[in-house]
């Protein structure tokens, strides 16, 4: 089975505690990060949220570990350059799951639709799609994580 991997900032709202919440410089938000993993179909089988200012590289090494405990099958993960690294070695040495990471074309300006990655981006598109998800309101990342859940089982 594979598994296609990215990651999106979100504001945080005023409740959310300063030692659960970050700033990523990157896109200039102050709030979490959600990483979450989708099958080839684009369907959601893992959400984390941590704070923004981690990299995805820091949250990967949690990502697939949390993978390979709930879903043994999982074979194969794609993921973007920023999951790049020796994060690949180490997923291949303990984990016994390929991390491959897909990156953008040489000389390509703007926007670029990466191979199998779009999945993923539309995935977060419907998410996003509801009003409560634009916004990280929940008090605890965990809290965050099932609500996201729920949204997506609920979800039309």
């Amino acid at each position: 089975m594979t598994l296609i991997v990215d990651s999106q900032s979100i504001k945080g709202a005023e409740t959310i505690s300063k030692t659960t919440r970050g700033f990523d410089a990157g896109k200039k938000i102050n709030g979490r990060k959600r990483h979450i993993a989708v099958d080839t179909p684009g369907l959601p089988v893992m959400i984390t949220v941590t704070p923004a200012d981690t990299t995805d590289r820091d949250a990967a090494r949690e990502l697939p570990g949390r993978l390979r405990l709930m879903q043994p099958q999982i074979t194969q993960v794609s993921a973007d350059s920023a999951y790049a690294g020796q994060l690949t070695n180490w997923s291949d040495d303990f984990l016994s799951m390929t991390l491959r990471t897909v990156s953008r074309p040489r000389g390509a300006k703007g926007f670029v639709i990466l191979p199998r990655h779009w999945k993923v981006e539309r995935t977060l598109g419907w998410i996003m799609k509801a009003r409560r998800n634009v916004r990280d309101y929940q008090r605890l990342p965990q809290h965050s994580e099932s609500h996201l859940t729920w949204a997506r089982v609920f979800e039309k």
